[in-house]
């Protein structure tokens, strides 16, 4: 007898009207992820972490790393954190022919099934499949049909089911996967328009997205893993964008938000809910949706972390013959040098570029944090703040919450402790809107 997902929980609790959720840390970032399973760890409640398919995919994706990999990644910080890996549910975001849509259907989705199939076969229980993107082979001028992407998801369910009974194989305990469907969202990375209009999801276009893959999973058999599906990507009129976000405002998704309760079985996903506030975040779980997305955000307070400790550690160290990391200098030449990951995201004349990169809500410097140079520079940063105690006044000057926080002894002067407390500033707003310490 396969075990029931306790990510079931949020809609049970939904429907019986209780405003729960849970928040989704999509960030593969070693001090973020630290950040969350010790947040999850102190407040004993449970993290949700996801992948997405161009950060890890079988063949490594941009982070070098597979799903097993990922996986392995993600426990041996909750050995060291403390926290009992059943506490801890891996996700895939966006798994489809996302980066594979050069190739043509039969091609790009015989690599999404590997791709779906590496996750699940990884113990990953919770599996966004998004098969929205047109291949190579689909008409550019026309509308690609609820029911083409449909028919190409509940492809990648049987994968994704079969993988299921297989692992039971070798372990008769393994979580069955739960499902999302839809995506109503940009695609992983963030939008790249300089300016683009948020839209609220049309209610008939929600219903026929349910429709059409309700009636593609059971043509194809899979009324039972239809009965996994646990919710609908939709977009309830949030975004991250490079100066902030664009805040939800519950009047324009009164319609939306009330076709849910239609749907016994389903909650919503929001994506982007970067830079919203934590009373528009809780309002978004008392509207029905169930899971919370955030990645820039989180990477961008690390980011902010990084910075306010370089600062201080110029300022530490003025005057001596200590060689400081350049932290920020280095993180700006390894961005020139590969200007690929943030050129189609950030727009305006060369001030305005050089702003972005640094300091820019949507984040690009996450892309950058795994190359070598800044990595080295990240460990030199942390060895000199070790080095020298860092001065009261100082912290408070760059940090003045953390600040605070050492005051009351809530925290140490470390300087990756400081780091990881800034991400942790961002996690609260999460877990007061998710109260997902319920689930448990």
């Amino acid at each position: 007898m396969s075990k029931a997902n306790p990510l079931k929980q949020i809609v049970a609790k939904q429907k019986k009207g209780e405003a729960v959720g849970i928040y989704s840390c999509c960030s593969a970032n070693e001090y973020v992820i630290e950040a969350v399973l010790e947040t999850a760890k102190k407040e004993n409640s449970c993290a949700l972490i996801e992948a997405t398919a161009n950060q890890v995919d079988q063949n490594g994706g941009y982070t070098g790393m597979k799903p097993i990999d990922f996986r392995n990644f993600v426990y041996a910080i909750a050995k060291k954190v403390g926290l009992s890996v059943d506490r801890i549910f891996l996700g895939g975001d966006h798994l489809g022919p996302l980066t594979f849509a050069s190739y043509p259907e039969k091609e790009a989705m015989a690599m999404a099934e590997e791709l779906v199939r590496c996750y699940v076969a990884a113990g990953f229980t919770k599996i966004h499949i998004d098969t929205s993107m047109k291949v190579a082979d689909d008409d550019p001028h026309t509308r690609l049909s609820d029911a083409i992407i449909a028919r190409r998801g509940a492809q990648l369910a049987r994968v994704c089911e079969d993988t299921y009974q297989e692992l039971l194989q070798s372990q008769p305990d393994a979580i069955r996967p739960v499902y999302i469907v839809g995506s109503e969202v940009p695609i992983p990375g963030g939008a790249q328009e300089a300016s683009a209009g948020v839209q609220v999801t049309k209610v008939a276009d929600f219903k026929a997205t349910v429709s059409a893959f309700e009636k593609s999973f059971f043509d194809a058999g899979l009324q039972e893993t239809w009965n996994d599906v646990i919710a609908v990507v939709v977009q309830p009129g949030v975004e991250e964008k490079d100066d902030g976000c664009t805040e939800y405002d519950r009047s324009k998704a009164v319609d939306l938000m009330a076709a849910i309760k239609d749907y016994p079985n389903l909650v919503f996903e929001g994506h982007s809910t970067d830079y919203q506030t934590q009373e528009k975040l809780r309002e978004l779980v008392e509207d029905g949706v169930g899971i919370l997305k955030v990645g820039p955000g989180l990477t961008f307070a690390m980011r902010e972390g990084l910075f306010a400790l370089a600062h201080i550690e110029e300022e530490l160290y003025h005057g001596s013959d200590m060689e400081t990391s350049h932290v920020i200098d280095v993180l700006e030449a390894e961005m020139l040098k590969e200007p690929k990951n943030w050129q189609k995201h950030y727009h305006g004349d060369e001030n305005q570029l050089y702003i972005a990169r640094r300091y820019s809500f949507s984040d690009r410097c996450r892309y950058y944090m795994p190359t070598p140079a800044v990595k080295a520079a990240i460990a030199k940063l942390v060895a000199n703040l070790r080095a020298k105690e860092i001065p009261n006044c100082l912290l408070s000057q760059f940090m003045p919450i953390q600040y605070q926080k050492v005051r009351h002894f809530e925290l140490t002067k470390d300087p990756e402790e400081l780091i990881k407390d800034r991400v942790v500033d961002t996690i609260k707003q999460y877990t007061f809107a998710s109260k997902q310490e319920q689930l448990f």
